[in-house]
């Protein structure tokens, strides 16, 4: 009885499978970059084209098993490691990262595990996935489930995220419709033992599955469609979860105002869609409100369940200020987006009445400063209204004064939690040790950053490993203003100086210099990327005062000097927010900088500088890696030649049976690599029969029958190598094609 072989296809064609196999794996790696905080997303990608290499080339599991780790290892060390890729200091390093995770994994604080551990498990993943597509798509030959959870992947990214899953439909079309096709041949192919060996060296085959393909994707991409037969769900789940946006969490979002700081970190793209225009005489920011309490990953609100009390007439009581703060009445005016959906009140420093074109009740949250837009119970997100304010003009005299602090309001605005690391106060007192009062004391702390090398950037921003303002101040120094502006605050209150984080939006930009005809308005347009965070500092007799850390932004805030009281010298005596070149007394060095000088005077003396040249630069062991990986890919594809040219001098030099015998095992072990292998209830005989009539010749049946005689008559002479010598040899030459 004949019986369907279960692996006669050819190498080629499951190779040509298993790429299409790659390239739809890779639409899942496309978007990782844009939608999570993932950055360097090309060398997950080399990663992953160089573990489908080594499994298409279906090494030993243990040769495949040393090269992945070997380039795991590699990319870790790259990515996270300051020392060499064979430095005891960086398995150290990496064995202290392995084990604290752990320890957060089976503790379950998943939001404690470290970019290095993350990182490790995307690229055990993607090694993972290497051999599991490689047995969907060769072995089994089932890829329909992998094409449609790649479909709902990129839907699903398309419709709530910001990627634009687009073309990548596109290409999973196409891609996946010739694998398909391609499959379901190569299954009528085994079921039927379809010995088609002219498409063994002749593919013209795929090109009509292609070319049905790619026609289809071109007259579904041009064709006409119908507009959307159901309303958008995005806007509703929004709402539902009461906005979008927000600054905390671990993955790419939208910059824009949001409800939820309670895990801040990770990077930003910037969005410039219009949020409100505003009609006012002074630049300024505008304040939505403020929250009290840092946990060491972001901030919450000290009151869970807050006070509010209903401001009568649109009249609204917030704070006042000292006597000695000079203000101007002004008036602005807010027309918001339709789409925006602000249930609170924008409002500028100073504000003292609300008139809204809607009905709505305003409720204030004396802690926050918050004010709660509401309608029958409801939030409700106005679209326009006008502010009466009193703008203000902070006296510096008064604030350089050592005056009696609130004891209840000391306590609340210096709260800092237990697990704060003792190097930040230690910072701050450094920063401010040649200063007395308060006021310069803070804007020590302010311009500290913009002297200090710290950059101002959305992307590639780290989520904390440990305490956020510890990171950003320590190790990473680059971030956006939620870095700054906390770090600010934390470091004030470690010198009990009530401070607190304020967020709204900055001015915005000036789109128009005239209001209806009257040119002392000006209109600003506000987006999404004005949202922004800041620090208000308390002032007995003042009140609260905001300042700037963050670098790029500049504080708008009007200051002004009492002359009766202080003079102008003093007033330039404070400390600038603004890099001093021409100081004459520099920066007292940190810890780290004073060792690098103690190094720099005595590079004898350091065992890490002796061994530099010992270590090779990132792009030098790249190139190493790349040209061994080469010459281990080509020794392995050409294998069965090489191996071919030894036995063929070993049948010319000893022409005795034991090298015959490993000439003969040795066809078989090509034929099974080409996926013919012998089946375990098949003699000899029926298996050269069967590969003769595949490759139409008789030279597995005449080499069979020389082995058997070696084998069962226990014939040990010499073998006539002239007889057989060619026939073993162009049949190799037939089965290596």
């Amino acid at each position: 009885m004949n019986r369907a072989n279960k692996n006669n296809i050819p190498i080629i064609y499951t190779s040509i499978l298993y790429i299409l196999g790659l390239f739809l794996f890779l639409e899942w790696l496309y978007p990782v970059e844009q939608v999570t905080d993932t950055t360097n997303i090309i060398v997950f990608v080399i990663y992953t084209i160089f573990c489908f290499i080594i499994t298409v080339l279906q090494v030993n599991w243990w040769v495949s098993f040393l090269l992945k780790g070997f380039g795991l290892l590699f990319i870790i060390n790259g990515l996270f490691s300051e020392y060499g890729l064979f430095n005891k200091l960086w398995f150290e390093q990496l064995f202290w990262e392995i084990s604290i995770n752990m320890q957060a994994l089976f503790s379950q604080e998943w939001n404690d595990l470290t970019g290095m551990f993350r990182s490790i498990l995307f690229l055990i993943i993607i090694w993972l996935m290497s051999y599991l597509i490689h047995y969907w798509f060769i072995q089994m030959k089932r890829i329909f489930v992998f094409v449609v959870l790649t479909f709902v992947y990129l839907s699903v990214l398309d419709t709530f995220t910001l990627y634009d899953a687009s073309l990548s439909i596109i290409r999973t079309f196409a891609m996946a419709f010739i694998g398909l096709g391609m499959a379901n041949f190569f299954k009528e192919i085994q079921v039927e033992r379809i010995t088609f060996s002219w498409a063994r060296k002749n593919p013209v085959w795929i090109a009509p599955l292609v070319l049905i393909v790619l026609f289809s994707t071109a007259v579904g991409y041009a064709g006409p469609k119908f507009e959307p037969q159901w309303p958008d769900p995005v806007p509703f789940i929004q709402s539902a979860a009461g906005g979008s946006g927000g600054s905390g969490g671990g993955s790419i979002q939208k910059v824009g105002y949001g409800e939820d700081d309670s895990r801040l970190g990770g990077s930003f793209v910037q969005d410039y869609t219009p949020v409100f225009q505003a009609a006012t005489k002074k630049e300024h920011y505008w304040r939505i409100e403020s929250k009290d309490v840092y946990t060491g990953k972001g901030w919450v609100s000290s009151d869970e369940e807050p006070v509010l009390s209903e401001q009568v007439n649109g009249d609204i009581a917030l704070e006042p200020y000292g006597e000695s703060v000079e203000t101007e009445r002004l008036e602005t005016i807010l027309d918001f987006q339709e789409n925006t959906n602000i249930s609170k009140l924008v409002y500028p420093y100073g504000t003292t009445k609300v008139e809204a074109n809607e009905p709505v009740n305003f409720l204030l949250n004396d802690n926050s400063g918050e004010i709660r837009t509401q309608y029958n119970n409801s939030d409700k997100a106005l679209t326009d209204y006008t502010i009466l304010y009193d703008y203000p003009s902070f006296p510096l005299d008064k604030m350089k004064e050592d005056l009696e602090m609130d004891p209840e309001l000391l306590e609340q605005y210096t709260q800092l939690p237990d697990s704060l690391p003792e190097r930040i106060g230690e910072l701050a007192e450094e920063i401010t040790a040649n200063y007395e009062n308060q006021y310069d004391k803070v804007k020590a702390i302010e311009g500290y950053f913009g002297r200090n090398g710290f950059v101002y950037q959305t992307s590639d921003v780290p989520v904390p490993r440990g305490d956020y303002v510890d990171q950003f101040l320590f190790d990473s120094q680059v971030g956006y203003c939620d870095n700054y502006s906390s770090s600010m605050v934390v470091l004030l209150r470690t010198l009990d100086i009530p401070t607190r984080w304020v967020k709204g939006f900055t001015s915005g930009e000036q789109i128009s210099d005239y209001v209806g005809g009257d040119t002392s308005y000006n209109v600003y347009e506000v987006t999404n990327s004005n949202a922004h965070s800041w620090v208000e500092v308390y002032f007995p007799e003042v009140g609260w005062v905001p300042f700037e850390p963050t670098q790029g932004f500049s504080n708008p805030a009007d200051f002004y000097l009492d002359t009766e009281s202080d003079t102008e010298d003093d007033v330039l005596d404070a400390p600038s927010t603004e890099i001093d070149n021409d100081s004459e007394e520099p920066d007292p060095l940190m810890p780290e900088e004073e060792d690098e000088a103690v190094e720099a005077m005595n590079p004898g003396d350091s065992d890490e500088d002796s061994n530099k040249g010992f270590i090779l630069s990132w792009w030098q062991l790249t190139i190493i890696a790349i040209v061994v990986i080469g010459i281990i890919a080509f020794v392995y594809i050409k294998r069965y030649r090489l191996q071919t040219y030894l036995l063929e001098r070993r049948l010319y030099k000893n022409q005795d049976a034991q090298t015959y015998q490993d000439a003969y095992h040795f066809v078989l072990k090509v034929l099974k690599h080409q996926g013919f292998a012998k089946d375990p209830d098949q003699t000899l005989r029926e298996y050269a029969k069967r590969i003769d009539t595949w490759y139409s010749t008789d030279s597995m049946g005449r080499l069979t029958s020389e082995y058997e005689k070696i084998l069962y008559k226990n014939d040990q002479g010499t073998v006539a190598v002239t007889e057989i010598k060619d026939l073993w040899k162009n049949l190799i030459n037939k089965i290596l094609g």
